[in-house]
């Protein structure tokens, strides 16, 4: 008789479609990325990233608190300065909306882990995520204002500093300075692949970061390259990072997978704003089912080999888990 195979046995129910799932998406997956700004009471909507804010110190703590209850196990904080300069200098200042915010998280809720993005690009007047020379961003001049960020975060209480930035040797420069103020214990989050990518820009408007002049292909990767993010990976890990990251996730699923399958440590990916953006617009016009897609989305990722994913999604995607695992 034909056929002879027949893999619809194996998917006919609930719980045989349980028993055979290869990918699990769990809470324990989830970052939540969050945005610390100036003043007090401060909620205010993001237009183009519907059910993300800006949070001021003193409320950021009631959007931890929701993620840590629903089980969400980290947050990652950007931070949006009182005032921009050419070097960026609010990124190192202990008064800074992110230096606080991490406190007062740190406070709040000490079991949940507090990683921080360690750039320039949010606190510069140019957009730029370094100091200008000539026209374009001075690498080894940069070293050592992003190693600063780092350490006023990690003396903050931060558990992870992230750096972001694309700059050769940062993970070095930041793990040297780390240690040699005692914060041996603090990781490094490496954005090691970070695309020069069109998904960012819902993100630009909300940390106000978009480059001032030109554009960022000059030290973000070409998204034609594949073999390029490895390299950039072994040399992360050979400087010192404990963790690496893709950016963005959805278009860089080879990426993912190519990195999970040669890296020896945890391996992140980044569902970023234009991802969050363009599912969010979809689900508004009633076009797509949000809840099925958000989590269909994070399954791909993670079954591309993400350890762990930061995604805008995080609490809602903590709540569907919660009401429904399926």
């Amino acid at each position: 008789m034909f056929p002879t195979q027949r893999p619809r046995r194996n998917r006919r129910t609930e719980s045989l479609r349980r028993l055979g799932r290869e990918t699990i998406l769990t809470t324990d997956d989830l970052v939540l990325p969050l945005f610390a700004v100036p003043g007090e009471g401060v909620r205010r909507k993001i237009a183009s990233m519907p059910g993300s804010y800006h949070w001021s110190v003193d409320r950021i703590t009631e959007e931890t608190a929701r993620a840590a209850d629903l089980g969400v196990p980290a947050v990652l904080l950007f931070g949006i300065p009182e005032s921009k300069d050419a070097s960026g200098s609010e990124a190192w200042d202990p008064g800074g909306a992110v230096q606080r915010a991490v406190e007062a998280i740190k406070s709040s809720q000490p079991e949940l882990c507090v990683m921080t993005d360690a750039c320039l690009c949010e606190y510069t007047d140019h957009g730029h995520c370094g100091l200008i020379e000539e026209g374009d961003v001075a690498n080894d001049a940069t070293l050592e204002l992003l190693a600063k960020a780092a350490l006023s975060h990690a003396e903050a209480g931060a558990d992870v500093v992230a750096p972001s930035d694309m700059m050769d040797g940062r993970v070095r420069a930041i793990r040297q300075v780390l240690d040699g103020a005692g914060h041996t214990d603090v990781a490094i989050l490496s954005y090691a692949a970070k695309y020069a990518s069109a998904y960012y820009g819902p993100f630009r408007e909300a940390a106000d970061s978009a480059p001032q002049f030109g554009d960022r292909r000059s030290y973000q990767m070409d998204p034609a390259n594949r073999r390029e993010a490895l390299r950039e990976v072994a040399l992360d890990l050979a400087e010192g990072a404990d963790m690496v990251m893709v950016k963005p996730a959805l278009a860089y699923m080879d990426i993912i997978s190519g990195v999970a399958a040669e890296c020896p440590v945890p391996v992140a990916a980044y569902n970023v704003s234009g991802e969050y953006a363009m599912i969010k617009a979809a689900a508004a016009k009633g076009w797509i089912d949000e809840r099925r897609v958000a989590l269909e989305t994070l399954v791909a990722i993670k079954r591309a080999g993400a350890d762990f994913i930061l995604t805008y999604h995080a609490i809602d995607a903590a709540r569907w888990l919660r009401e429904d695992p399926s």
